[in-house]
């Protein structure tokens, strides 16, 4: 079956934001499990062509289109020049992402439950501090995980990993 992708482009540049990544396209197989989630797919997708640091070892500068996507367990960044050809092919293991991934969807499940059932402000609170956490722990791996390869601040490593598990509820 043929791959439908859902890509989308970056708006004007404005002078003080670094944006090497200037299009994003993602597999557009089925919905996410929730409207919560799929917003917060397109939130991060919008941030990161807002601004991002993106910045492949030895391939000069951009701007550059980035197709992600999982393909037989792994993730992959399909690096693309601005005329969206293929230039490079970044593939990472997901073992070393599957607990964060895991872990993070069950507590924006709980999250979601929370500001749903209406449990008060200080545990949606509470449930939020734990989602930045495991947010943040993800985005340390992913820069981690492309080191020598990509550079990228940590803020586009946030993006990226909401985009890998949205990926990820998805296979």
């Amino acid at each position: 079956m043929p791959e439908r992708a859902m890509a989308q482009q970056a708006p004007p540049r404005r002078p003080a934001e670094q944006r090497d990544l200037v299009r994003i396209t993602l597999p557009d197989e089925t919905p996410l499990p929730s409207a919560y989630a799929e917003a917060d797919r397109r939130q991060a997708v919008a941030d990161l062509l807002a601004a991002n640091r993106f910045a492949p070892r030895e391939m000069g500068a951009g701007p550059w289109g980035l197709a992600l996507s999982v393909r037989e367990g792994r993730l992959v960044f399909d690096i693309r020049d601005a005329e969206d050809a293929p230039i490079h092919a970044i593939v990472l293991a997901l073992g070393p992402f599957r607990r964060l991934i895991k872990d993070y969807h069950m507590v924006v499940e709980s999250h979601e439950r929370a500001v749903m059932e209406n449990h008060g402000e200080a545990r949606v609170q509470a449930i939020d501090m734990g989602r930045r956490g495991l947010h943040n722990e993800g985005a340390e791996l992913l820069v981690e995980r492309l080191r020598g390869r990509v550079a990228v601040d940590f803020e586009t490593a946030r993006r990226l990993f909401t985009l890998v598990c949205a990926l990820h509820q998805r296979i």
